[in-house]
């Protein structure tokens, strides 16, 4: 694989999504089962035995002081040698990044907050607040159906005060084809007691209502913060015909007036549909997070079919690394490698000159996360 370009190498990146890291020891299985989004393995199978697997034991195992493409059981030994707290903070400052967003609303009190993240990484620690999350605190709160909508706006006021962004997992719930109108209040009445009354008869709080997943975009829209959407690969949670992004049109056209930054994460296998939108919609804004390390020797195939349509102002990093430190590094520098073949194919072919992909590859790396969600004003 070529030498990174200087401009890529030399990137400080900001993470725009990402999750925290997990603070204890793992043993093989519960390495494998955050090594992707897969439900573990049958037996006789191993996740090593993948894109993500040969990129671990190819690009991870030197972190941690071992050869390239060192087996399996002796990378594992060695990280247990090493221990978490180690582990973690090798990988963190290995990805090279200078800012984590941080998305706290999925498995809080098991990974590292966000501002022991930003310690270990040596970067600057910004929170993304899940809306599913809050709504479902609302929801077990005692709030009754007349009070939801005003409980939810005064709870998200809240807790957004230091966020500089907000995320959306409608893709797990309901699917992508939001309506493009905001509901109004008698709606969300009435869907909130319907919701609550599932709950009082025991169901998990867990929204999965069109009608109220509408209502908290669109919540969002009105504290001015740019919101994130799943979109694409997920895990078997998701019904992946329904995350295609194109299924977000409807909703894209009433936001656009608004000027509300709309994140399109991960987006593979969509990615290309993702590049369009971002190119036809003036505040829509792609990554290829998640995918990345999973497709592991693929990434730069990725970057480059993403970048086919996608302005370069509205691409970003990010690396969407849950658990496993591993999948900072990896999300880093497999970015590295394809943004650097990407543009490094534009000098061979003359479409772009050195000052160019400088240029470019600031933008994509730091200054579109910068602008978008404001961070110079934090």
């Amino acid at each position: 694989m070529p030498d990174l370009l200087p401009c890529v190498e030399s990137l400080r990146l900001v993470d725009h999504h990402c999750h925290g890291v997990v603070r204890r020891d793992l043993d093989r299985n519960e390495f494998e089962s955050m090594l992707t989004e897969a439900d573990a393995p049958p037996a006789g199978v191993t996740l090593f035995d993948s894109q993500i697997g040969f990129a671990v034991r190819r690009w991870c195992a030197p972190v941690l002081d071992l050869p390239a493409h060192t087996r399996a059981e002796d990378y594992l030994a060695r990280r247990a040698d090493l221990g978490a707290d180690e582990v973690n903070r090798r990988f963190l400052q290995a990805a090279g990044a200078s800012a984590l967003c941080l998305d706290t609303g999925f498995g809080a009190g098991s990974v590292l907050p966000p501002a022991e993240m930003g310690a270990l990484a040596g970067a600057k620690a910004y929170e993304i607040v899940r809306l599913e999350q809050v709504a479902e605190q609302v929801a077990v709160s005692g709030t009754g159906a007349e009070g939801f909508a005003d409980a939810f706006r005064t709870r998200l006021d809240g807790l957004t005060t230091g966020a500089v962004g907000l995320k959306s997992i409608a893709a797990y719930r309901v699917g992508l084809a939001l309506p493009g109108e905001r509901p109004g209040d008698p709606e969300v009445t009435a869907a909130a007691g319907r919701w609550l009354a599932s709950i009082e008869k025991g169901a998990p709080p867990r929204l999965a209502d069109v009608t109220l997943q509408s209502f908290l975009v669109w919540c969002g829209v009105d504290r001015g913060l740019p919101i994130q959407f799943h979109v694409g690969y997920g895990d078997s949670d998701v019904d992946l015909h329904r995350c295609d992004p194109l299924l977000l049109t409807d909703l894209l056209r009433a936001l656009a007036p608004t000027g509300t930054p709309v994140m399109l994460l991960h987006n593979y296998p969509y990615h290309r549909q993702a590049g369009y939108l971002a190119q036809v919609f003036p505040d829509v804004y792609v990554d290829v997070g998640l995918a990345i390390h999973n497709v592991g020797n693929r990434a730069r195939a990725l970057v480059a079919e993403t970048l086919e349509l996608a302005p370069f102002g509205k691409f970003l990093f990010s690396s969407d690394a849950f658990g496993l430190a591993e999948l900072y590094h990896l999300g880093s520098l497999l970015f590295r490698h394809g943004l650097s073949d990407f543009l490094r194919s534009g000098l061979d072919d003359g479409a772009w000159t050195e000052h160019d992909a400088d240029r470019i590859a600031h933008l994509v790396g730091v200054e579109n996360a910068h602008r978008v969600y404001r961070l110079a004003d934090r």
